[in-house]
């Protein structure tokens, strides 16, 4: 199994400069500041410590490599929104992960994380309207799902697939998950796995 194998962290980077080169297919995570992507990566993963977990938002304040088993790369941006840093600070993160987000050739898809209890904001229909001009492929993944009834939840997929039925380079399916009961993460490795560099022959 991919999750299964080894995952390790490559690089952290703050500046285009620095970005490591494109190797393996990468996903990257992206989302407002404490949506849980670094709790995403981790629960998919099965390490705890794997991506650093605040409840500062802003935390996170480069964008981190994680090399998975030799076959996948995953990417975790810096959140946007609510980061207790200097405005100047945050339009330096913000200048790198478009950078990134235009110009990876090895990027296969970002996951478009969003709080399945509030929706998208103003600023990820801003992102979602950015990645479908750069014709970027990207998925809604939605986070902290075991805060909700089932009934709130599949209310809250029909409101968003409505919503990104109007964005061309949105992926049809949107995953509730949650990282603190286990919900979804099944599901979203399934997904995740079918963009993987294909296991060696021996």
């Amino acid at each position: 199994m991919l999750f299964a194998q080894s995952c390790e962290f490559v690089a952290g980077a703050t500046r285009a400069a620095v970005l490591p080169p494109p190797r393996e297919p990468e996903i990257a995570f992206a989302g407002r500041s404490n949506v849980g992507k670094s709790s995403l990566v981790n629960a998919l993963t099965g390490r705890r410590t794997l991506a650093r977990i605040s409840n500062t938002p802003g935390r996170t304040q480069q964008i981190n490599f994680f090399d998975l088993g030799g076959r996948l790369t995953l990417v975790d941006l810096p959140g946007y929104g609510h980061a207790q840093v200097s405005k100047d600070r945050v339009a330096e993160w913000s200048a790198v992960v478009r950078l990134y987000l235009k110009g990876r050739p090895t990027l296969r898809r970002v996951l478009l994380l969003i709080d399945a209890r509030h929706g998208p904001k103003p600023v990820d229909r801003s992102l979602m309207a950015e990645l479908d001009r750069a014709a970027v492929s990207y998925q809604v993944v939605l986070t902290k799902a075991d805060k909700l009834r089932e009934t709130e939840i599949a209310a809250a997929v029909t409101a968003i697939a409505a919503a990104l039925a109007k964005h061309g380079a949105a992926h049809p399916d949107i995953l509730p998950t949650s990282a603190e009961t286990g919900a979804g993460i099944a599901m979203l490795r399934a997904h995740l796995a079918r963009l993987a560099t294909p296991r060696a022959i021996r």
